[in-house]
């Protein structure tokens, strides 16, 4: 028999807020964390979702004091100490950090490698923060890693190798990665449109997300929500393009819904990966319509938190349970005309909806494509 395996909770910290409540009270009022913002000196601003450090310090303060990490651990450690007053660290739980850089800042103006900058040493200054009992396991496979930190999660669980698991993911906006964007001419001028006909490339942001994910939810729980399903597949397309077919992202899904056993007339909702690039879209289109997915709602959080990552994946679930809990679809912002050749039900304002099976897809560099079903309890 297969074991069953939750989210019973959540955090996160980004632009819009330093908790899931804030985040979402600020999306049900479409506000965007995207903004001018000017990282590289020399260089004119360009459209991001940035933190605002300032805050970040104070609410860092206000919670652990004056210590010594760097602008990316305070995001995670922010994120995480939630979870982790609520919920019982043993020898039995694995602790998962999802990024793509890590502390790739700290490699500015170094002759040699600091040792902050490797993401073992990341993992563990923060598993060793919160006292975690168990090797950290670090999930970094480019822009579906928060995805996929959720599926390693569930299989470590369905093993029995652990009982639960603390999940989290993190990306900051840094010149390394606005110059590899940047190299691509990937980076639009404006505020993303993910799907629309006259968007010109993405926006990219910043973020931190943590989710605790069990086997054995308590009768306490707020919320439980099923990890029904889940699966990473490599088109092996190209080192930065898409499957122009949509071949990986249409098999990770079909594998995902098979393991769920959810037909995709079943699906109630789809958070999807929509980075406003012109291939990424037109690939996710093609991929939806191979799986009859076309008229379920959808949208994409890229128009309101830019793309952060490692942390997209994950963060963009967390959104989707709060769409579940709160029986409303949020738009895909910044949306006004079809632009990709398939259809496909992008959700253009606030509704109503009953919402019992979520899929969540990502993709990313390399040919990497992850997606997970999420059944709300």
């Amino acid at each position: 028999m297969k074991k069953e395996i939750y989210i019973t909770d959540y955090s996160c910290v980004t632009p819009l807020g330093f908790d899931a409540a804030s985040n979402w009270n600020h999306l049900v009022e479409g506000k965007s964390g995207v903004a001018l913002h000017q990282v590289i000196e020399n260089q004119d601003a360009f459209y991001a979702s940035v933190i605002d450090t300032d805050k970040l310090e104070e609410e860092f303060n206000s919670r652990f004091g004056p210590q010594d990490f760097t602008r990316l651990e305070k995001m995670f450690l922010l994120s995480l100490k939630p979870l982790i007053e609520r919920h019982e660290i043993t020898d039995e739980t694995a602790f998962i950090l999802s990024t793509t850089k890590g502390n790739i800042s700290l490699l500015k103006n170094q002759a040699a490698l600091p040792e902050g900058v490797y993401l073992s040493a990341l993992a563990q200054k923060i598993a060793d923060h919160f006292g975690f009992k168990t090797k950290p396991i670090v999930v970094s496979n480019a822009c579906v890693s928060g995805v996929m930190a959720i599926a390693v999660a569930k299989n470590m669980i369905g093993t029995g190798k652990y009982k639960n698991a603390f999940v989290i993911a993190g990306d900051e906006v840094s010149e390394f990665v606005i110059s590899g964007f940047n190299s691509f001419q990937a980076i639009g001028t404006e505020p993303c449109k993910p799907y629309d006909q006259n968007r010109n490339g993405i926006n990219i942001g910043e973020a931190a997300a943590a989710v605790y994910i069990t086997s054995a939810p308590t009768e306490n729980e707020k919320f439980r929500f099923k990890i029904l399903g889940e699966s990473a597949v490599n088109d092996a397309n190209h080192i930065s393009g898409p499957s122009r077919t949509g071949d990986g992202l249409f098999a990770s899904i079909r594998n995902a819904m098979k393991e769920a056993e959810v037909r995709s007339e079943q699906i109630d909702f789809i958070s999807a990966h929509g980075t406003a690039t012109l291939y990424n879209d037109e690939m996710e289109a093609i991929a939806f319509n191979r799986m009859s997915l076309q008229h379920v709602p959808l949208n994409s959080m890229k128009g309101y938190y830019g793309h952060c990552l490692g942390a997209s994946g994950l963060l963009e679930s967390i959104i989707s349970m709060e769409s579940a809990l709160h029986g409303t679809l949020i738009p895909s912002k910044n949306f006004e005309e079809m632009g990709v050749s398939q259809p496909l039900h992008i959700i253009t304002e606030n509704q109503s909806a009953e919402i019992q099976y979520i899929l969540k897809t990502a993709s990313g560099f390399g040919g990497c494509n992850a997606a997970i079903v999420l059944e709300k309890c």
